[in-house]
């Protein structure tokens, strides 16, 4: 590169050059300086303005350019403008005339000593410009952010003068609601992150990410680039109602959607997958063709087209979120009543179930509370019996502890054998940690310890399935007991049976370790010890089991058909296995709130003839549009006629001619009506 080049690079005036060892002496010019000297002269030989004798005569910069001027002032292509070099140039000669020879030798001094390299003394300039510019954004931001805190004090001070109150999340007090949760615990990433690291986790994904074209960014799932271009299918969610703080949303269909609905529940009724693949072809963010297809994959093995499936579903319902509607607050609700809804539900929980497989139990929890937030009360999807397994199995124990502190008074979760035994373990194990000072670790020991009792002593029919589950085998003396034996399981009513099923067979492994299992035997002595002194207690418990448990609600049982645990499942009363269960809406609420309802289908064929059932059966989509009813049967076929009985004002055939209400009908009329159905020619 030219010396010419370099110093337009370094922003450098010809003449400024820093003063050194032999920079007084003559110096012959190369091609270069002679190009750059031909370079810099106008039209007519003339130089440009400002760069007259006066810029020739100058030496040292250090003592002429104002640093701050250099700094305020633009740079243009490297070289500053002629008008500051002229400015800087008479007040470096007003200074020089009033200083003396005294200043201008001390001023050589420091030039001889601080002048290092052109480049580094360049660099410096450069560092300082960016520095005040940076420091020019900071203050702007600063202002804008101030600003902004302004304009919501000043909302607030509207809605306090005016009693109005915006439908969204409350602001975050200092300690967070039990129902909040968390975005950055909604990306399993984040959770495998911290088992595998990043490198692995986001290693194959990075370069991805930019070739990314989906609408928007989404805190439920990440969109995928082998999914079908997003276009809206034609759902949507409006705001009902805001009072009291909480919000109620509800999704809504568009007609064009409640047509795909439509088709979706006729090719449901008919029992082949295939019609729900074509579905989707046309259709492909339909959520609940997703949802029933990711179950059919799931039972063929195909876990990874199963997830993919949910996610899918999860990313077109959230492109449909109202902007008001807040996943982490826990004030926004959405009623299971309303068909729209339950398939946000439904896909959650989906959600979460993959997750938890997938080794993934913080990332779970938080899709559990957001469940449970949607609808506390009611609790639709009975969150309440699996919450305090991810809270183990996530190791968030002061969550579990909290939750049943807070709820317990109003919700009565000691009495759910879950809650009751869960509870215990999250204070045993809390109090195994080392990192915790000596006082809230035998604070915690003791805590654990009465509440165990107190649920050894509610559900004594836990005891021995759970040690049978553990692999263990009981004392001779409790074995052998009335309290604990055989006969506590037998006598318990069959809605608790379920729940005690639900809870072993799902959260079982959680007691396996030795600790845990000399723990539970020291109990469990002091409660026989308890038993047999004959303490009120035991039969307060007795009274309170056979009263509460009689018959287990809707909702539970659609819990257990979600959560597929064996034991459970087998425990269901007859009337539930009895029905027909959906996938896509598992025992759907007898109060069901309708938005619009499916149009009747008007059945081609009656269903009490046999011959108009097999042709049924053959064709699915058989249909006789010839005739407006039905062909209610064949009474007779032979001797190439056959007789017919028509419930409609004719039956008209090839001859255009209408038959009676009785009689015959030529058997070429009956072939030209079955033909297009049959795919034969008559």
């Amino acid at each position: 590169m030219s010396r010419r080049a370099l110093r337009r690079l370094r922003g450098e005036q010809r003449g400024q050059e820093p003063l050194g060892p032999g920079a007084l002496q003559f110096v012959l010019h190369d091609d270069d300086d002679a190009e750059e000297e031909g370079s810099k002269r106008g039209p007519g030989g003339q130089r440009p303005r400002g760069a007259g004798k006066e810029g020739v005569c100058v030496n040292n910069r250090f003592e002429l350019i104002n640093i701050e001027d250099l700094e305020e002032g633009p740079v243009l292509n490297g070289e500053r403008p002629d008008c500051l070099l002229t400015d800087a140039v008479v007040s470096g000669n007003k200074r020089r005339s009033q200083s003396g020879g005294a200043e201008s030798k001390k001023a050589g001094e420091v030039a001889d000593k601080a002048a290092p390299p052109e480049q580094s003394n360049m660099s410096g300039k450069l560092r300082k410009k960016k520095k005040k510019q940076k420091n020019k954004k900071n203050s702007t931001g600063e202002i804008l952010e101030h600003g902004l805190e302004d304009i919501d004090r000043i909302l607030e001070r509207i809605e306090d003068s005016s009693g109005f109150n915006r439908p969204g999340p409350p602001p975050l007090s200092s300690k967070k609601h039990v129902l909040y949760v968390e975005h950055r615990h909604l990306n399993p990433d984040t959770e495998l992150k911290r088992y595998f690291g990043a490198r692995a986790v986001l290693g194959e994904q990075r370069p991805r990410q930019r070739q990314r074209v989906y609408p928007k960014c989404t805190w439920l799932t990440t969109p995928k680039s082998t999914w079908p271009r997003y276009t809206k299918p034609g759902l949507s969610m409006r705001l009902l109602e805001s009072k009291k703080g909480l919000s109620s949303f509800a999704f809504e269909h568009s007609e064009e959607y409640q047509q795909t609905q439509h088709k979706f529940l006729a090719a449901v009724e008919s029992m082949e997958p295939n019609n729900i693949v074509v579905l989707l072809q046309t259709s492909p963010y339909h959520v609940d063709s997703l949802l029933q297809l990711s179950d059919a994959c799931r039972f063929q093995e195909d876990q990874e087209m199963a997830r993919d499936l949910v996610e899918r579903a999860l990313y077109s319902m959230e492109c449909a979120f109202h902007p008001l509607f807040s996943l982490t607050s826990g004030t926004c609700r959405l009623d299971y009543r309303r068909p729209e809804n339950r398939s946000f539900y439904l896909a959650l929980y989906k959600q979460m179930s993959f997750l938890e497989k997938r080794g993934c139990p913080r990332t779970a929890l938080e899709f559990c509370k957001l469940i449970l937030s949607l609808e506390p009360d009611e609790d639709p999807l009975c969150m309440l019996l699996l919450i305090d397994h991810l809270a183990l199995r996530a190791r968030n124990y002061e969550y579990l502890i909290r939750l049943f502190q807070e709820w317990e008074a109003h919700r009565n979760l000691s009495q759910l054998p879950n809650f009751a035994f869960s509870v215990p373990l999250a204070y045993f194990l809390l109090s195994q940690q080392a990192d915790l000072p000596e006082q809230e670790l035998s604070s915690a020991r003791e805590q654990a310890s009465i509440l165990i009792r107190q649920a050894l002593t509610m559900f004594p029919g836990v005891l021995l399935p759970l040690l049978e589950y553990c692999s263990m085998r009981p004392d001779a003396a409790v074995a052998t007991h009335r309290f604990f034996g055989p006969d506590a399981e037998i006598s318990q009513p069959p809605a608790l049976s379920q729940l005690v099923s639900l809870y072993l067979g799902r959260s079982h492994f959680l007691w396996k370790e030795p600790a845990t299992m000399s723990w539970l035997e020291e109990n469990v002595r002091e409660v026989l010890q308890a038993v047999d002194s004959g303490d009120p207690a035991v039969e307060a418990c007795e009274s309170r089991r056979k009263v509460l448990y009689q018959r287990a609600p809707r909702n539970i049982h659609r819990h257990v058909v979600l959560s597929e645990v064996k034991e459970a499942v087998a425990a269901l009363p007859p009337d539930v296995t009895t029905q027909s269960v959906m996938g896509f809406d598992p025992l759907p609420p007898l109060d069901t709130i309708y938005s619009y309802v499916r149009p009747e289908r008007l059945s081609p064929v009656s269903h009490g003839n046999t011959i108009a059932l097999f042709f049924r059966s053959l064709l699915p989509n058989y249909t006789m549009e010839v005739c407006e009813h039905v062909l209610v049967s064949l009474c007779h076929v032979g001797s190439g006629r056959a007789v017919g009985l028509c419930t409609s004002r004719g039956f008209t055939g090839a001859s255009s001619q209408p038959a009676q209400e009785t009689g015959t009908c030529p058997p070429e009329t009956v072939a030209a009506t079955l033909a297009p159905q049959l795919s034969v020619a008559p």
